[in-house]
């Protein structure tokens, strides 16, 4: 049986990727983000030490959900910013259940998507908790975040693997520096033919 991971930087599109794969491949979504957002509202953070803990937490859980659909011969979807740390535990859970993962990976212009992931940060439609380290839900509302420097984006993304990161299958990398550029029907056409590889080997 076979997965997907959407995996890649920060602010390259991973959310808006999953959900649209999601609809036309008829599959579900387990997303660590909407699950560290539902912890963040029912728990919240005192300090960057908890919020550190409730990302440990959403990672547990997805992983979790992704073995109840394994048990289940289900296919799924995975998204998260998957990284070098990352890769023992996922492999082990893959191998348990003889899942192959089909990993796309988004990536791009980084300074391009560093532009974006500061305008992202800004904007209120993006869940605050994800954007402030010491105390969510906030004791005193300020809407400035401090700044990511650009080379602390860059160092983030290439010592943790954020964009080479693969797991045991096929491997898709997108540049999504325009996300309206991307030909989604040439994705879905290499989306299915890993598939049918993988349920034909």
């Amino acid at each position: 049986m076979y997965c997907i991971l959407v995996t890649g930087i920060p602010a390259a599109g991973k959310s808006t990727m999953a959900e649209l794969l999601s609809k036309h491949l008829e599959l579900p979504v387990i997303s660590k983000d909407r699950i560290k957002e539902l912890l963040y509202d029912t728990i919240g953070f005192g300090s960057r030490e908890e919020k550190v803990k409730l990302g440990v937490a959403s990672m547990n859980i997805m992983y979790y959900m992704a073995k109840q659909l394994m048990q289940r011969e289900q296919a799924f979807i995975l998204e998260n910013n998957f990284e070098n740390i990352s890769k023992e535990g996922l492999l082990a859970i893959l191998d348990q259940y003889s899942y192959t993962a089909i990993t796309i990976t988004l990536t791009g212009d980084y300074e391009k998507i560093y532009q974006r992931f500061l305008e992202r940060n800004e904007s209120l439609d993006r869940h605050r908790g994800h954007v402030v380290n010491d105390c969510y839900p906030e004791k005193l509302h300020n809407n400035r975040v401090a700044k990511i420097p650009y080379e602390d984006f860059v160092g983030g993304i290439t010592h943790r693997g954020m964009d080479t990161f693969v797991a045991n299958g096929p491997h898709i990398v997108l540049d999504t520096t325009d996300f309206n550029k991307i030909d989604q029907e040439k994705l879905l056409r290499q989306i299915t033919r890993c598939r049918e590889k993988i349920l034909h080997d």
